[in-house]
C-alpha cells in the first residue's frame, strides 16, 4: 500500500488526466498538495519506479499506467453520486410503462452513451430464453421476403428470406401458416431444429413448391441456435477521444464493434459492477470495459461501458449501478 501522500499525488494525476488527457506535471500540483515541485518530482519518480506512473517520450509529466488506473480503482476512488440531471433522464426511461424491459435497457444505454461519451453494449438474453410466438412476412420482391419472428418477451427478429426462383405468394402464405401452427412455444434457438424434423415433412406433403421454400427459410433461421441479443451504440465515440487519433487504431476498434462474436465475449457472469483495464480485458489493450450482469424474471443480460482506460470510473460505476437497480427491482 502506498502512503496517504502518495495516494493523493496518484489520485490528483489520474484525476487531471481523465480531465485532460494531457501528461500532468509536477509544477501544476504545487497548490493542491502545498509543497514545492521538487518534492513532487521525486514522489512522482518514486511512483513511477513502483510501475503506477508513465513518463511520456514528448513531455515531462507523467501519465497514469495500466497499474496505476488498477490501484486508483481498488483503493482509492469513490462511485460519484447521480446527478439530479443524469437521473432524471434515466427515470424518464424506467417510469414509462409503455416500454418493454429490452427497450427500457437498451434506451437507458444509449442515453448513458450521450452522457459520457463513451461507447455501450447490451448483450440480451441468450436465444433459449425467448419463445416464438409468432413469424410474420413482408415481400420485397418476386424473390425476396422478410421475416419478422416476434417473441414472447417482446423482442423481434428481422431475416431475410430469399427464395431460389418464382414461388406463388399462395404457397408462402400456406408454408408460413404451417410454421406458425408447430413454431409457437419453440424457443428460437430450436427453430432450425423444428422446421428441419417437424415442418418440413408437412411441407413437402401440402406445399407445391416446397423444397425452394423450406431451403430459403431454413438458410435464414439457422443462426439462432448461437444467437445473442447484441446492441452497440455510441461506436462513434471513439472518435471523440484524444487518445485514439490514430486511423488504424479507429479502424481496429470499430470493426471489432462489428464483429459479433468478439462483442459477445463482453459477457459478464458476476452479479457485481466489474472493471477491466486495458489488457484485463480480452476486447482491446488500449480500452477499459466496465460492465456487470442483470437479471429480471429470470431474463438475464449484461450491460457495459466501453471507453478509453482514461475513463471517469467514479461516474460511469453510478450510473451503471443506477441502471442495474432499477432492471433488477
Amino acid at each position: 500500500m502506498l502512503s496517504k501522500r502518495k495516494e493523493e499525488l496518484l489520485k490528483l494525476i489520474i484525476e487531471d488526466y481523465i480531465k485532460t488527457a494531457r501528461p500532468v506535471s509536477s509544477k501544476s500540483l504545487m497548490e493542491a498538495l502545498n509543497c514545492s515541485s521538487a518534492t513532487i518530482r521525486n514522489e512522482m519518480a518514486e511512483l513511477e519506479d513502483e510501475g503506477l506512473l508513465e513518463k511520456t517520450h514528448i513531455s515531462s509529466g507523467r501519465v497514469p499506467s495500466e497499474a496505476g488506473y488498477r490501484y486508483y480503482v481498488d483503493n482509492i476512488m469513490k462511485p460519484k453520486e447521480i446527478t439530479g440531471d443524469d437521473m432524471l433522464k434515466l427515470q424518464t426511461v424506467f417510469h414509462n410503462k409503455s416500454l418493454v424491459l429490452d427497450d427500457a435497457i437498451l434506451r437507458s444505454m444509449e442515453i448513458i452513451s450521450e452522457l459520457t461519451n463513451y461507447t455501450t453494449i447490451v448483450l440480451g438474453s441468450t436465444s433459449d430464453r425467448n419463445l416464438v410466438t409468432k413469424i410474420e412476412v413482408v415481400p420485397m420482391s418476386d424473390d425476396k421476403l422478410i421475416a419478422l419472428v416476434i417473441t414472447d418477451q417482446g423482442h423481434v427478429e428481422h431475416r431475410n428470406v430469399v427464395i431460389d426462383g418464382h414461388v406463388s405468394s399462395n404457397e408462402i402464405r400456406k408454408t408460413v401458416e404451417i410454421i406458425n401452427k408447430l413454431i409457437v412455444g419453440t424457443p428460437i434457438n430450436e427453430v432450425s431444429k423444428v422446421l428441419e424434423f417437424e415442418i418440413k415433412p408437412i411441407i413437402n406433403k401440402y406445399v407445391e413448391q416446397h423444397e425452394a421454400l423450406y431451403n430459403a427459410f431454413y438458410n435464414a433461421f439457422n443462426d439462432f441456435k448461437e444467437n445473442t441479443d447484441v446492441r452497440v451504440k455510441g461506436t462513434s465515440n471513439i472518435l471523440k477521444q484524444p487518445e485514439f487519433d490514430n486511423a488504424d487504431k479507429i479502424r481496429d476498434i470499430i470493426s471489432k464493434f462489428e464483429d459479433k462474436t468478439i462483442v459477445n465475449q463482453i459477457k459478464e457472469e458476476d452479479n457485481g459492477i466489474n472493471i477491466y483495464i486495458g489488457s484485463e480485458n480480452s476486447f482491446d489493450d488500449d480500452v477499459t470495459i466496465i460492465k456487470t450482469k442483470y437479471n429480471c424474471n429470470g431474463e438475464e443480460g449484461t450491460i457495459a461501458l466501453i471507453g478509453p482506460k482514461r475513463m471517469e470510473y467514479d461516474r460511469v460505476i453510478a450510473l451503471l449501478d443506477y441502471i442495474k437497480q432499477n432492471i433488477d427491482n
